[in-house]
């Protein structure tokens, strides 16, 4: 206990230092202005910073946002986290107002902390870099170009599941979801299946995924000082991989179409300009976080709810073994099979509304502008919250209950249910991620029944949700 509390008082130094230091080196942005939301700053240049991020390392993220709503009788308020002035933006008109009006009243933005872990996002704004990135990417991940992952996905998913769960009576969850759906990355960004290859850099990835959103201190031994140090081992590694992909390409043994690595090397922009290593590097840094750390969590809570719910799981398992039964020996599954597995997506929408993978996101004011009669300055920090919704009785009646037919017919009202975020920047990495989850849940219920090992095992947000002992179940095949 002394520890915790020494290490607690050393954290709080250090944010009190570096707080310092943007005060009276960075150019401030005043807390006042006329007709502010209300609420409060919290305590000087610390803000509400250690309250915001404490209600997540509990396990209840949303209390923040619910805790302030009641208090001020209002969906929109102001605080101060990160050092930054920020208003929070609450509920479904909230959200649509952002997503509705980027690059006119917002745009997007990230702590200090991201750029350094993406240096080359200094060198453009975000906007740039939004459209740079949606030119690039819809070869790839619209959902008719990612028909053809399906049999390629289900490919690496039997020999996961082969290697890492069949005949073991015993196995830690959220691991080996980040295994799976790292490799799957790997495999259809940049043509890598040596999974000899993927782990050299897999163990640094997950560093970097745990520290990149964290507190800015960069000191030994402190999660943002390890994402910093990972980030720059990765990106030597794609760098190696990059080089060896020209020589590839332009001795013809590459093809320009075989994955996004290839299109980036070889699409060049109005002015007839490619991309330099170092941008590709940490775009294709950027794509592998999201192209698995947000589906390897969806993925660990899936087989948290369906060991708990076994009328649950046992919907799943019917629909799942319905596609199985239409498959002869060793045919894999295809696209058609992906749109039978209705029900077992609305599972997966659910587990995204109580445990969502992204918990919100902030923009940043470009313009004065009122909203709900409240005045937002110009450079303010602006945060929208995936809990404002998800788990409010206005949208979700019982929000705690688990109901997948919530998600059946029209669905939830629109700007509600956002675990991918909305309007120009919504995930352009959706349909991939509904890939990735049917075919990781279709090869999981069909081998395996099973149940927790610690049943009242607690969940922490730091970013992302997770099971403090990453969720270790008894496993019970089919075939035994």
């Amino acid at each position: 206990m002394e520890q915790f509390y020494l290490s607690l008082l050393l954290l709080f130094v250090s944010f009190i230092s570096l707080s310092l230091f943007f005060l009276f080196y960075k150019h401030r942005i005043p807390f006042t202005a006329p007709n502010l939301p209300p609420g409060t700053i919290g305590y000087p240049m610390i803000g509400e910073t250690l309250e915001f991020l404490s209600t997540g390392w509990k396990g209840h993220p949303e209390k923040f946002i619910f805790d302030r709503m009641v208090k001020y009788s209002s969906k929109i308020f102001k605080t101060s986290l990160l050092g930054e002035p920020i208003v929070v933006f609450c509920g479904a008109s909230c959200n649509k107002f952002l997503f509705c009006n980027e690059n006119k009243y917002v745009i997007s933005w990230w702590p200090d902390n991201v750029n350094k872990v993406f240096p080359t996002s200094l060198q453009t704004s975000s906007k740039e870099e939004s459209k740079k990135m949606r030119k690039l990417l819809p070869q790839f991940l619209k959902p008719e170009a990612l028909q053809r992952y399906v049999s390629v996905m289900d490919d690496i998913a039997h020999k996961h599941f082969g290697s890492f769960w069949e005949n073991n009576t015993q196995v830690t969850v959220y691991p080996l979801c980040k295994r799976y759906t790292f490799l799957l990355a790997c495999r259809l960004f940049m043509s890598i299946e040596d999974e000899t290859h993927v782990a050299k850099f897999a163990d640094p990835f997950y560093l970097l995924g745990s520290g990149i959103i964290s507190l800015p201190i960069d000191l030994p031994g402190t999660p943002f000082n390890k994402a910093i140090k990972a980030s720059k081992f990765i990106r030597k590694e794609l760098l190696k991989i990059i080089r060896v992909r020209k020589v590839d390409l332009a001795e013809g043994k590459a093809t320009p179409t075989q994955d996004i690595l290839s299109h980036m090397l070889l699409t060049c922009n109005e002015d007839g300009q490619y991309m330099n290593e170092l941008d590709i590097a940490d775009k294709i840094l950027g794509l592998l976080i999201g192209g698995h750390d947000t589906a390897s969590v969806t993925c660990t809570f899936i087989v948290k709810y369906l060991a708990e719910l076994p009328h649950i799981y046992d919907r799943v398992y019917q629909e799942q073994m319905e596609i199985a039964k239409t498959k002869s020996g060793g045919e894999l599954l295809n696209w058609d099979d992906i749109n039978k597995m209705k029900y077992s997506w609305n599972v997966a929408c659910e587990v995204m509304r109580l445990a969502p993978p992204l918990q919100g996101a902030f923009r940043e004011a470009i313009n004065d502008f009122i909203f709900n009669g409240f005045s937002i300055p110009k450079g303010w920090k602006l945060y929208w919250s995936a809990n404002s919704t998800h788990k409010s009785e206005e949208y979700f009646p019982e929000p705690e209950k688990f109901d997948p037919t919530r998600f059946e017919g029209k669905g939830p009202i629109p700007y509600t249910f956002v675990p991918f975020g909305g309007g120009p920047r919504m995930c352009p990495g959706k349909e991939y991620a509904r890939l990735e989850i049917l075919v990781f849940m279709h090869n999981l219920v069909k081998r395996f029944k099973w149940k927790r090992l610690i049943p009242d095992e607690k969940i922490i947000i730091n970013p992302l949700p997770t099971p403090a002992q990453n969720l270790p179940i008894q496993l019970f095949p089919h075939n035994a």
